[in-house]
């Protein structure tokens, strides 16, 4: 069961990553490097492996479901800055 969560998570990785490919093919719009790629790939994959890592070591429910919140919350901060720089770091987006 639980290498079983791991490959879905690894597939939703690749699915999701598969959205914007598949886009950069239709549109100008998209226009992702092979570095975005990567960095959206270890994001993704990252906060899928925690939130695995919470579920198969935390016991109460309650502190799983806030781990994951807290996890899911991070990387969309992180996203946001890298893609529009709301907070204004050398790191954030144009």
């Amino acid at each position: 069961m639980q290498n079983k969560r791991l490959i879905i998570i690894l597939l939703a990785v690749a699915f999701l990553l598969l959205i914007p490919f598949v886009a950069m093919q239709f549109t100008d719009e998209v226009n992702w490097t092979l570095f975005d790629f990567v960095i959206a790939a270890v994001l993704l994959s990252g906060t899928g492996l925690l939130c695995e890592l919470v579920m198969r070591k935390v016991s109460k429910s309650e502190y799983r479901i806030a781990g994951c919140i807290a996890l899911l919350a991070a990387l969309f901060l992180i996203w946001i800055e890298l893609a529009v720089g709301v907070f204004e770091t050398p790191f954030g987006g144009h």
